[in-house]
């Protein structure tokens, strides 16, 4: 009889899920050369061509965030640039496996060493690019993950994870990966279980596995006292996300009978179609660079007015937050940021916002002009010093300033910053001039504690509970109860319902959350006591 073995990870999306181990397969694929220079080619063609179909059907059902992952892959296949190139060797030959395989590495090489955080940031879509045509060549069907298995891997491709159906069940333990990866945003969006930073422990293949991917743990051959307590908390846990849906339009009020605001974080305003305006008290974060992201360019006026316009039509009435641009960093955008060598503490958010000025001066327009149709909030990413304040209102003045001499209709908003950076959460009175705070807990959090939240390696190092940055947290709160002004919070901790109680603790009552947590999070505000 197996000994049970207990891995822990770190949790990349909460869920559970019981099923065989199915480990990712290492062997070397096998590509059959083709007779003929021209069959080799029509080979490549037609192994692009399932790629570009495969990742325009994974398109299909997605928007915002998740979108924008795959829409590189998509405009690369389809451009043909690769594949002529490929050709090329091939006409030297070179198989069309091996002409591929060199294009392709030869471009995320020089991807890589661009110094660009843009090209840096999409040569791993480069390389899933590479995988998913080799593997079409070699008619790679290990593969392929079988239905319902905890696949156990080094690290997952988006375009991988997007091609199994996960209806069936099933959940993802990753060796390295990230809970801030790209891939763990879609598992998030998709209630796929996953956890990521298992390290190099030996699993064995088609062994029964237990994945707790609430509490970062994967259990392999469980005994059968462990698989009843496994059992137990997963029907737990369902029951209590079916009681918060039948409530979630139900307003949050704690057991003292205080109300507290729960309003939702957007990521695009295609997300609004999937949200009842009736369970949320409003928008405390739209964010703007889904109009930014892929191969679109730049966005004009008109543009990002029509997409603030459709979330201030939905709201009806309602206050919407709208922060502007928040590039650099995780978030490059082409044409837009800078290379840096280190960027997360380089031009990125306000900073950027100011040093580029007339791409700035669009978005304040599009802003100011959305805002005389609704309740509209603008927010300032990243802010550090004051004088980012005054700057970004003195350009809001000028551009009302010329919407009016033109007789277009417009008003001005509440203009408040992210609370982000340890220098405003130290001396919130030096801020004053913000109409409001919001308080970005996950940059917070890193910040503080100077731990990188993309790094599996450092474990929960840069948790938010961690008494440094919930000291912070509520010094703010305070701040703002003593002198009115409104303070939220709109990052992850917002969203877990096992912070909710250290977060009014802390003093806050507005906080802004991801769509799917909106009824966990009213459930645990109503659980919640003063003196608890």
């Amino acid at each position: 009889m197996a000994i049970p073995v207990k891995i822990t990870g770190q949790p990349a999306s909460a869920g559970f899920a019981h099923g065989p181990v199915h480990l990712a397969h290492q062997g070397h694929r096998v590509y059959l050369a083709k007779p003929t220079p021209e069959a080799e080619v029509q080979a490549l063609e037609l192994a692009v061509e399932a790629a570009a179909a495969s990742v325009a059907a994974a398109m299909s059902d997605l928007s915002g965030d998740a979108a924008d992952i795959l829409e590189f892959q998509l405009a690369m296949l389809e451009d043909g640039s690769f594949t002529a190139s490929a050709a090329e060797m091939i006409g030297s030959g070179a198989t069309a496996f091996e002409a591929w395989k060199a294009v392709l590495e030869a471009e995320i090489a020089s991807y890589k060493a661009s110094g660009d955080p843009y090209f840096t940031a999409r040569s791993a879509d480069l390389s899933d690019i590479r995988e998913t045509v080799l593997s079409a060549l070699a008619g790679d069907d290990e593969a392929t993950i079988p239905p319902g298995v905890i696949h156990v891997d080094r690290d997952i491709a988006p375009s991988r994870f997007l091609a199994h159906d996960w209806s069936k069940g099933g959940g993802l333990a990753l060796r390295d990966g990230s809970a801030a990866s790209h891939v763990a945003m879609l598992a998030r969006a998709r209630g796929v279980p996953m956890i990521v930073g298992i390290g190099d422990c030996a699993v064995h293949d088609g062994a029964d596995a237990l994945l707790d991917a609430q509490s970062g743990e994967l259990l392999v051959a469980p005994d059968p006292a462990q698989l009843a307590a496994f059992d137990g908390r997963r029907s737990a846990s369902d029951r209590r996300l079916r009681d918060a849906e039948l409530q979630a339009a139900e307003p949050a009020i704690t057991m003292d009978g205080e109300k507290v605001e729960v309003l939702v974080n957007i990521a695009d305003p295609a997300d609004v179609g999937r949200i009842s305006i009736g369970t949320v008290d409003g928008v405390g974060l739209m964010r703007t660079e889904f109009l930014f992201a892929g191969e679109r360019g730049l966005p004009d006026e008109e543009t990002q007015f029509a997409a603030y316009r459709k979330v201030l039509d939905w709201a009806q009435g309602k206050p919407v937050t709208i922060r502007t641009i928040d590039a650099g960093g995780d978030k490059p955008v082409e044409g837009y940021t800078v290379a840096e060598d280190n960027s997360f503490l380089g031009l990125r958010g306000i900073r950027l916002s100011l040093a580029k000025p007339e791409i700035f001066r669009v978005q304040i327009r599009a802003l100011l002009r959305a805002a005389s149709l609704g309740a509209l909030k603008v927010m300032l990413p990243m802010v550090s010093v004051p004088r980012e304040i005054v700057e970004a209102q003195s350009l809001f003045a000028d551009e009302a300033a010329g919407l009016a001499r033109q007789g277009i209709a417009h008003a001005m908003p509440e203009i408040g910053i992210m609370v982000e950076v340890p220098s405003v959460a130290i001396t919130p009175e030096r801020f004053a001039k913000a109409g409001f705070f919001s308080i970005g807990s996950n940059d917070l959090t890193q910040y503080v504690l100077a731990a990188s939240r993309d790094n599996s390696r450092l474990g929960g190092l840069g948790s938010t509970d961690d008494p440094a940055v919930m000291a912070l947290i509520a010094k703010v709160a305070g701040f703002g109860q003593s002198e009115g002004i409104e303070i939220s919070l709109c990052g992850d901790a917002a969203s877990d319902p096992d912070m909710t109680a250290l977060l009014l603790k802390a003093g806050l009552r507005r906080l802004s959350v991801a769509p799917a947590r909106v009824g966990l999070v009213k459930a645990a505000v109503r659980q919640w006591a003063m003196g608890a």
